[in-house]
């Protein structure tokens, strides 16, 4: 039986990891991207790359024993064996689109999954330095620049109606509009984000829901969601089921990240 170091220690470390493959993002990003494209043809950086050694380097490091799940290793076919114990799920640059656009909406995502759930979630946006983490017990905070952690929430929508986030390069509104209305939901705002940001944005209270009813992997969706239950919200199947970890392929079918007071 796998023994992990303390939530903290794990959380902590995960903080520092993220920190550091954030500045050789941001040192590939002010020159050469180094694009091209993955067999499926997806694009991929440099960044990418850079970013996922330095941090499965130090998760392998931090917990030998634990598999490493990684968006890059998976691409050149390195799958890893899974045990039914825990693993990491490593997205080094989720956004990549965003990223080679230079718009800002890029994040790293590192995130623990135990018994098919999510316990440990770290979100960094490198362009604005903008931090989310969440673990399971210790709540959900965010840092900005540098800066010190402060305690994150999920809302109550307000009396309007409902900040729906929507992908910043797959938004589909009509879609989006036909499932809000069958499902009595009324909509006030939306926001469009690129990355994980949508499940930081209801979080820490400035949104409220995200349906998404395209093609995503767990190492996409692992650390938002990781920081969204942290905060009080909730990851569910459109059958209402939790989304769970360790599929084949790693492959998510459609879901609804929310806060569980927009239900």
């Amino acid at each position: 039986m796998t023994v992990l170091p303390s939530p903290k220690t794990l959380r902590d470390a995960c903080t520092d990891l993220a920190e550091a493959a954030a500045r050789e993002i941001m040192r590939i990003y002010a020159g050469d991207l180094g694009v091209r494209d993955k067999a499926d043809k997806s694009p991929v950086t440099d960044a990418d790359h850079a970013a996922e050694l330095i941090i499965v380097a130090g998760l392998r490091k931090l917990t030998p024993e634990t598999p490493v799940v990684a968006e890059e290793e998976m691409a050149a076919g390195g799958v890893p064996k899974l045990d039914g114990g825990p693993f990491w799920l490593v997205d080094p640059l989720d956004g990549t689109k965003e990223f080679i656009k230079r718009n800002g909406e890029f994040t790293v995502n590192i995130a623990l999954v135990e018994n098919g759930q999510p316990t440990l979630g770290i979100v960094l946006a490198p362009a604005t330095e903008t931090l989310w983490r969440g673990a399971a017990g210790l709540g959900a905070d965010k840092s900005e620049h540098g800066g010190a952690f402060t305690a994150i929430a999920t809302r109550t929508p307000p009396p309007q109606g409902l900040t729906a986030c929507a992908s910043r390069s797959h938004a589909i509104y009509n879609d989006l509009d036909i499932w809000f209305r069958n499902n009595n939901l009324t909509v006030a705002d939306r926001v469009q984000a690129g990355s994980s940001l949508k499940f930081c944005l209801i979080a820490e209270g400035k949104a409220d829901i995200y349906p998404r009813f395209g093609p995503t992997n767990e190492w996409d969706t692992a650390a938002g969601q990781g920081v969204l239950e942290a905060a009080g919200g909730e990851v569910v199947t459109t059958d209402d089921r939790p989304l769970l970890y360790g599929k084949p392929r790693f492959s998510n079918p459609h879901f609804i990240a929310r806060s569980k007071a927009a239900r």
